[in-house]
Formats: C-alpha cells, sequence, structure tokens
C-alpha cells in the first residue's frame, strides 16, 4: 500500500519529465484570409522564437501575388523550403489547389486539386516535397490514401483540432494508425486519439488543439508515448507561436514529417479499416444558397471531364489540337468553387462579391470552356440533304440510351422527320410537344462516336413495333403512368403523391409501403412559424400531360405547401430503368423551415436548428422493402451505412448522412433495391422507423447566427431506379456515370467521313474510365474499378500505340505495360484492379 501511494505521489513529476509535441502553422491564403505582407510577419516570427517549427497549408495562388508585393518574404520562405529533410523548420501540408473539404467533390477533382496545386508550388518552391498530408479542417475522405501515396505522401493527419465547424473525424487509436482506405492502401497516420474529447463550451475544437494538461495527461495515461496537439492558425492572426500560459511542459514545436520520422514509435500500430461514415460532418444542408452552390459545381464538374475526353477523342481522330491551356483555366476556376469557404461561409462578402456569388463566375468559365468544346447545335442548319450530327459516347462500354436533341431553327414543319443511323437504318423518333427538339434512341460505341442524320421524307417511324408508352386518367382524376418498365399510379386526391410503383420486369415487384404513414414522393417539414408540420398532401393535385409517347411520359403535378406552390415533374421512357423527378417550390416568401426558430443564436450553443434533418423540408421515399440496409457512394468508394438512423441535434454527436452521388436502400434478403440519384450533395434521412427521405429545404439561422435565407424559388432534381440485387449487381454506379456524362450531340455540316468509331474500350463495366486527357503528346486515360471486389480486365485501344505505362499519380512509372496487339490499330492492355482502385495508363501515339 505504501508503494502504490508512493507511486500515486510521483506520477505528476513522472508525467510531466515526458516530451509532449505540437503541431503549429498557417492555413488560408488569398482567397480566404492573407492579408498582404503576411509573408514576412511569418518569416520574423520564425527569426524571433528559433525553437518554433511550422506547417503550411495556404493556397499556391497567394504566392503568385507574394512574388510581387512581399519579395523579402517569399525570398525567405523559399530558402526554408530548400531544406527538404525532415529536420527542416517548415513543411508545406496541404498542396490542395482550394483546399475542398474533399468529401463533396469528385474523386477526379481531389486529383486535380493536389496535382494543379502541386505543380503551381513546384514553380514557385523548386525544392519543395510532399510528405505529409494535414489540414486545419475537415479536408478528409476514405478514399486519400490510395491518393495520397501515388502522389508520394507517406503520411497523414487526421485532426483539426481548431477548426471543427463543419466536422471532424470519428475518435480512434492512439499515437498511430495505419489509415487504411476502401482500395486496401494504407498510409500511417495520426488520429483524432480516442481520448481526444470535443472541447467543453465550444462547437468547434477539441481538447486537442493546445496542448492543455489534462490533454497531454489523457494521452499519456492511454499510452500514447509522445502526444501531439495542433492548430493551424488562420493566416492573418498575429499570436505567433500558437501556445500561450498554461499549457503542458515540456511541449516541442515540431513539423508533422520530423514527428512521424524522428519522434513516434512505430511499432505496433493499429489498423484502421476507414469509412466514410468516419468523416463525421455537420454543413448546412438544405440551405437554399448551399443547393445552389452544390448544383453549379457539380454541372461544372461533370462538364470539364466530358470535354477533355471529347478533345482527346478529336486530337485522336484528326489531330485537332489539344487545348490545354483553355481546359487548364476551367479547372483553375472549378477548384476554386470547390474551396471549402464556399461551402461554410456562404454568404461571406470580399470586393463586392459573397462566396456564393464567386461559385457561380467560376463555374460559369469552366461551362464556357466546355461549351466550347462541345460545340451545341443551337444554331445549326437543316439543310437539303438533311441534317447530320456526331454523337459522342464518353464512357468506356457500348451505350443504347435515348436523346434529346434541338430541332435546326429552320425547320417549321415537323411532319416527316425520320432519323437514321450510322448503317441508314430508320429510327423511331418522339416529336416533343414544343416542337423544338425530338426524341430518338441512340446507339453509340464505346469511348467514340456515330453519326446520326436527321431526313424529311413523305412518312417517319412514330411509333413502335410493341406496346407504347402510355398515360391514362382514372374517373377519380388519379393518373396512371405505363411503360414497358413500370406501372406507376399518381394519387390525385393525396397531393399527387405516388399510390403504387410496380417494376414489371422485376417479378411485378411493388415497391411502395402502402402501410407507411408518408406517402411516397410526399413533401413535409416542419413550418415553425405557422404552427408545425405541413405537407403537400392535404389537398387534391393539378395533373397535367406534358408528353404523352409513344416513347417518353411526363406529367406535371401542382400542389402547395404551408400556401407556397409546388411543382413536380415525373418522366419517364419506353425501356429505361431510371426514373426523372423534377421539383420547384416558388415560395411567397422567407419561410421558417427546421427544428425550432434559432431567435438567440450563440456559437457555443450545442444544439441548433440547422442539425436535425428531421424537421427540414424533406421529400419522402416509403419503401415496401424488409430489413432495409443502406448504402451511398462517395469519391472512389461505396459504403454501408452502420447508422442506426441518420438523425442528431448536436454538435457532438454530429453524423455522415451525406449523399454525394446516390443512396441504395437495399431489402435485407438483398433481392430488390431502390436507389435515388441526387443532383447535388447534400444529405439524405433514414432509419429502423423512417423512410428514406432527401433534404429539400432548411430555412433559418446557421453558422455565425447567418440567416439562411429563401430568395427564390428552389428547383432541385433526382431520379429513382428500382432494381434487382445490391448496387454492384445493379451497376448503380454506372447508372450515376451515364447521368454525369449524357451523350453529346454536336452538328457537323461536312461529310462526316468515318460514320461510327470507338476509341477506347473497357472489358467490364466495373472498370470506369474516370479521365482521359493529354499532357503533350501523351494520352492519360484514369481507370477506376467501381466495384467491391477485385476485378481483372483489360482496356482496348482502337488506335495506333508505340508505347504504354502504368503511372503513379505524380508521374512517376508503376510499370510498363504488355501490349497485346489484336489486328491493325487495336491493342489490349491487362488491368488488374482491387476493390475501388485506381490506376492511371499513360499512352504514347506512334
Amino acid at each position: 500500500m505504501k508503494k502504490l501511494l508512493f507511486t500515486l505521489f510521483l506520477l505528476p513529476y513522472l508525467v510531466y519529465a515526458q516530451k509532449a509535441y505540437f503541431i503549429d502553422g498557417f492555413h488560408g491564403g488569398i482567397w480566404g484570409h492573407y492579408p498582404a505582407g503576411y509573408t514576412s510577419y511569418i518569416v520574423e516570427q520564425l527569426n524571433r522564437n528559433p525553437a518554433w517549427n511550422i506547417n503550411l497549408e495556404i493556397e499556391p495562388e497567394t504566392w503568385k501575388r507574394d512574388l510581387k508585393s512581399d519579395v523579402a518574404g517569399f525570398r525567405a520562405i523559399r530558402e526554408l523550403l530548400k531544406d527538404t529533410s525532415a529536420n527542416s523548420r517548415i513543411e508545406y501540408v496541404n498542396p490542395a489547389y482550394g483546399q475542398p473539404y474533399m468529401f463533396n467533390i469528385s474523386g477526379e477533382s481531389i486529383i486535380r486539386q493536389f496535382s494543379y496545386g502541386m505543380k503551381m508550388l513546384t514553380g514557385y518552391f523548386p525544392s519543395i516535397t510532399f510528405r505529409t498530408y494535414s489540414s486545419e479542417e475537415p479536408c478528409f475522405t476514405s478514399a486519400l490514401p490510395q491518393i495520397l501515396k501515388s502522389f508520394g505522401y507517406s503520411y497523414a493527419s487526421l485532426k483539426n483540432p481548431n477548426t471543427c465547424w463543419g466536422g471532424y473525424t470519428r475518435a480512434y487509436g492512439r499515437e498511430l494508425v495505419n489509415w487504411i482506405g476502401p482500395d486496401g492502401t494504407s498510409i500511417l497516420a495520426s488520429p483524432r486519439y480516442a481520448i481526444e474529447a470535443l472541447k467543453p463550451n465550444s462547437t468547434w475544437e477539441t481538447i486537442g488543439n493546445a496542448n492543455s494538461r489534462e490533454f497531454i495527461a489523457s494521452a499519456f495515461a492511454d499510452g500514447i508515448k509522445s502526444p501531439v496537439g495542433m492548430c493551424l492558425q488562420d493566416a492573418g492572426w498575429r499570436f505567433g507561436p500558437w501556445l500561450k500560459g498554461d499549457f503542458y511542459k515540456p511541449t516541442t514545436y515540431t513539423t508533422w514529417r520530423n514527428y512521424f520520422e524522428n519522434i513516434t514509435d512505430r511499432t505496433n500500430v493499429s489498423d484502421w479499416k476507414f469509412t466514410q461514415e468516419d468523416v463525421q460532418t455537420s454543413l448546412v444542408w438544405g440551405a437554399q444558397v448551399l443547393q445552389r452552390l452544390a448544383q453549379q459545381t457539380r454541372i461544372a464538374e461533370n462538364k470539364v471531364v466530358q470535354a477533355e475526353k471529347i478533345a482527346s477523342l478529336q486530337k485522336l481522330e484528326k489531330n485537332i489540337a489539344y487545348p490545354s491551356a483553355s481546359i487548364n483555366d476551367a479547372w483553375r476556376n472549378l477548384m476554386l468553387a470547390q474551396h471549402h469557404d464556399c461551402w461554410i461561409v456562404p454568404y461571406n462578402r470580399d470586393g463586392g462579391n459573397t462566396w456564393a456569388d464567386k461559385v457561380k463566375n467560376w463555374t460559369n468559365k469552366t461551362n464556357q470552356v466546355a461549351d466550347s468544346i462541345y460545340r451545341r447545335m443551337a444554331n445549326a442548319e437543316f439543310a437539303e440533304d438533311g441534317f447530320k450530327f456526331r454523337v459522342y459516347n464518353t464512357l468506356g462500354r457500348e451505350r443504347t440510351e435515348w436523346l434529346k436533341v434541338p430541332l435546326p431553327k429552320n425547320v417549321s414543319d415537323t411532319q416527316g422527320l425520320t432519323m437514321v443511323d450510322q448503317n441508314n437504318k430508320k429510327l423511331p423518333v418522339q416529336v416533343l410537344k414544343d416542337r423544338k427538339s425530338i426524341l430518338f434512341k441512340a446507339r453509340v460505341p464505346a469511348m467514340g462516336y456515330a453519326v446520326f442524320e436527321l431526313k424529311k421524307q413523305a412518312r417517319s417511324i412514330i411509333g413502335s413495333n410493341g406496346k407504347n408508352a402510355t398515360i391514362k386518367f382514372l374517373q377519380n382524376g388519379d393518373c396512371i403512368l405505363e411503360t414497358d418498365l413500370y406501372k406507376i399510379h399518381i394519387d390525385k386526391s393525396k397531393g399527387g403523391t405516388i399510390k403504387s410503383l410496380v417494376a414489371k420486369k422485376l417479378k411485378e415487384k411493388e415497391f411502395i409501403d402502402a402501410d407507411s404513414e408518408r406517402k411516397f414522393n410526399e413533401l413535409r417539414g416542419n413550418f415553425y412559424k405557422k404552427g408545425g408540420f405541413m405537407t403537400n398532401t392535404d389537398q387534391p393535385a393539378r395533373i397535367s400531360v406534358l408528353e404523352n409517347g409513344p416513347f417518353m411520359l411526363s406529367v406535371s403535378i401542382r400542389t402547395e405547401i404551408a400556401g407556397n406552390p409546388v411543382t413536380q415533374v415525373i418522366t419517364m421512357q419506353q425501356g429505361e430503368p431510371r426514373i426523372d423527378c423534377n421539383l420547384r417550390i416558388d415560395w411567397k416568401g422567407n419561410e421558417g423551415i427546421g427544428e425550432f426558430e434559432e431567435s438567440n443564436y450563440k456559437a457555443t450553443t450545442l444544439r441548433k436548428a440547422f442539425y436535425n434533418d428531421k424537421y427540414k423540408l424533406l421529400t419522402l421515399f416509403p419503401l415496401a422493402l424488409k430489413g432495409q440496409r443502406v448504402f451511398k457512394d462517395a469519391p472512389f468508394d461505396v459504403v454501408e451505412s452502420r447508422l442506426e438512423n441518420t438523425f442528431f441535434g448536436s454538435w457532438d454527436s454530429i453524423k455522415n448522412n451525406v449523399v454525394f452521388n446516390w443512396v441504395d436502400v437495399l431489402s435485407g434478403d438483398k433481392e430488390f433495391g431502390m436507389a435515388l440519384f441526387s443532383d447535388h450533395v447534400t444529405s439524405y434521412s433514414h432509419g429502423s422507423d423512417f423512410p428514406l427521405a432527401l433534404t429539400t429545404q432548411y430555412s433559418g439561422k446557421a453558422l455565425w447566427g447567418r440567416n439562411y435565407v429563401l430568395d427564390g424559388p428552389t428547383e432541385i432534381s433526382y431520379k429513382l431506379l428500382p432494381h434487382m440485387g445490391d448496387w454492384q449487381k445493379a451497376e448503380i454506379n454506372y447508372r450515376n456515370e451515364q447521368i454525369k456524362e449524357p451523350l453529346q450531340a454536336i452538328s457537323i455540316s461536312s461529310d462526316p467521313g468515318i460514320k461510327q468509331r470507338s476509341f477506347i474500350e473497357s472489358s467490364t463495366g466495373a472498370l470506369e474510365i474516370s479521365s482521359c486527357n493529354f499532357e503533350g503528346e501523351d494520352l492519360y486515360i484514369r481507370i477506376f474499378n467501381a466495384a467491391k471486389t477485385k476485378t481483372k480486365g483489360t482496356i482496348k485501344l482502337n488506335f495506333n500505340v508505340s508505347a504504354a505505362s502504368f503511372v503513379n499519380l505524380d508521374g512517376s512509372k508503376m510499370s510498363d505495360t504488355a501490349l497485346s496487339a489484336k489486328g491493325e490499330g487495336i491493342t489490349e492492355i491487362a488491368v488488374n484492379l482491387n476493390p475501388f482502385g485506381i490506376t492511371t495508363l499513360k499512352v504514347s501515339k506512334q
């Protein structure tokens, strides 16, 4: 007993003999916050504090300005970065061009954020190296390990102790973990320790942000031999070294690389199979401003990738100059639009524009570049011999899909219009009611094009050989939509909600839960200024026909919610498994929608009105699926949800309830499922006693007490896909690729010559062509295994190839490839990828 008492008495002194460490440095840049002359201030502080080491997360474009306005500071930083050893006083820990959150942008965008940022930084600091990834914000996503490793990184941090407004990673492990991504790649990482609790009386910090004595003591007690705290200060703060006052001593400032290589104990490191739900986020999902910028970035993101592919195909075929400068400018603007500040402080204003204004301007510029490559048909003329256009397919497999194309402006009479394919075979067409466009089914080879021609003849094919898609109304006003795949019953009396959805070719499965209190496609939310929950099912709908076959059906459903007009449009096509839905709400004023009215907002209050999605305006989808399991995609990943439900009302209990592109609900027996595709990153709802729902609107106070208002109509779109089997069997990822990269029609005025051609083809649908672009005369093809299983296959190149190799994202060679000749100008290359793995094929033409 005396020995025990003596040990307890001595413990504080033993603890204080052990060293702790701290990651200090700076975060920001000219777009976020970086005052003129601030680089010289950093250098001055380094000179005053010789024991101080720093880590930098500075927007790369910052140095372009400093090279002109703060030359002395810039040169001093450049000199410090010449020391590339682990003992250097300075380390660049995040080169991402626009400092994005990562979890809300595509995998390809993440790669470009690193590649463009690293290239620019290397131009300013030729000796710079990148070994550790770290961020002051929750800029994490599950696929980062393989991306970081391919860029040459060795280490990562999963901490963001001082800026958790937008979220934080799950607390896990001790000193180090092997952060394992979905493809199995592992990177050595410093986690938010299991003992690293959220800080009391704060909604933006953990206890690891200032090396308090309590934090370090808890770390030692948990067996962490070299505990490390962290704060990357906002550029502009003038505190000098961060630690002040009553912090644990002895604490040593360090760079991340030095910490990993010279300080930590790498023995007995535990493995952490990190999933996307370990990134716990709390943005203002459902706010109108966030919806719009999420839609704008999604559109631009998809357009620039597809434009790159089309430009690559044009260069492969006719050696048309690849527009590198324009595409680089398109990416630059998109990467700035993906900046984390756009998403968390969209109303903040600088230079007369808010972040939301900037996003609109930036994405418009990206779209202009993409559209210039697409060369739209709007001004095309109908010649005497017909109207020709080339349809591009930018996916790695052949597609047969309905395609809507605008009619030439000089076509006023649509009688007798006939479409013919590359073999002069007549194709059925549907002239749409606006008389400005037509619908036809186009068959286009993999990663290539096919030529089609619109002609005028005495007779045209306007129907099909089988049963046409039809709309009919019942005596009670209900509407029945029927294609060869589905029969949908719209209930007029219940606000035009869907009463029945039968999938004819999926064993006549009824997908709608008739016993649910809620209706399918119902809008419901808590309007706290008007007395509580309201719905659009309380009164009959007005249903009108927009298109009535023979191949496409479309109806408009008009209702109200809380006195605000609502228009829902449902569109179906013959043979198409997706059901398209568009929603517009014309707000008459700024409604309050959410859990409660936050009249006295305080940053330190844990409970906030914008957290709990259950009270937001939701679009609901009760499904007749027993034992429901939920799957959702993420950048280069798909995860099965482990959440009992998606709801939380407090900052200290936030969850990853994000729908990135899609969320899929599967029955417990894995027989049937329903996928929901969103046109923007937002949140979804689901629980054991709550149906699948899409967050549609929040209005009220949120972060920093800012009022997130309704200042115009809400317009969103979503798609539904009933299916059999799980997401992989139903090819949900591929269906999403079809949405992201639709068939593109480009008018041509001259003889097309070759009428059909494929340039790149994947042997299996699991191997997706994530991107395809030229750098100089070399073609880079990114391949993603969109499957939860290992995939072996081939990529067929239908053009002359002199050499090919697999390369890392940093450009270094991984391996040469065996070129298998399959005929004149045809080469096959074997690909073997882990689940959710990516690889890059570098191809040199002859």
